[in-house]
């Protein structure tokens, strides 16, 4: 028996010994693949996937009774693992930090999408506030002057006769 279960813990059966009701599972299970499955899909052995999951380059959920769940997450990143690996050639330790750095990546963008949001929303309030502080300063309304028509009408009358 495995250390640090209690008697019947395990397949199908929760902590306290008892079998899991289906409730139960259906809570806690995410769909996910088993590592047999995972090592079959790329080719790979299954203890390569448990020295990922101890190097700390990937992290399987675990069901009920303990075994490896892989969600599409993990998939995902056990490509990218793979492709710099195989296709770069890049050893695990250089993984682990590209894949510190792309996490880093993708924080520092989601801060950046968030400052661009406050600033547009910023500015959007101050051009707001701009107009109607000129709305509400304006004297008139802007437009052609009424006598305006007229004395251009009259000044050009004028350079007619002259010419």
């Amino acid at each position: 028996m495995p250390r640090g279960r209690k008697p019947g813990a395990g397949r199908g059966r929760a902590a306290s010994g008892k079998p899991a009701t289906a409730g139960r599972r259906r809570r806690r299970m995410r769909v996910g693949y088993m590592i047999s499955a995972v090592a079959e899909k790329y080719s790979l052995h299954p203890q390569t996937l448990r020295l990922y999951e101890r190097e700390g380059l990937l992290k399987p959920s675990r069901s009920e009774g303990n075994t490896r769940m892989y969600t599409e997450q993990d998939l995902q990143r056990l490509e990218i693992i793979l492709s710099l690996t195989r296709d770069l050639g890049v050893n695990l330790a250089g993984v682990e930090v590209i894949l510190n750095m792309r996490g880093k990546l993708a924080e520092l963008q989601d801060e950046v999408r968030g400052f661009v949001a406050f600033i547009n929303q910023e500015l959007e309030r101050m051009r707001d506030r701009s107009m109607q502080e000129r709305f509400r300063t304006a004297l008139v309304r802007v437009g052609p002057r009424v006598g305006q028509d007229s004395a251009a009408s009259e000044t050009d009358k004028a350079k007619a006769k002259t010419s």
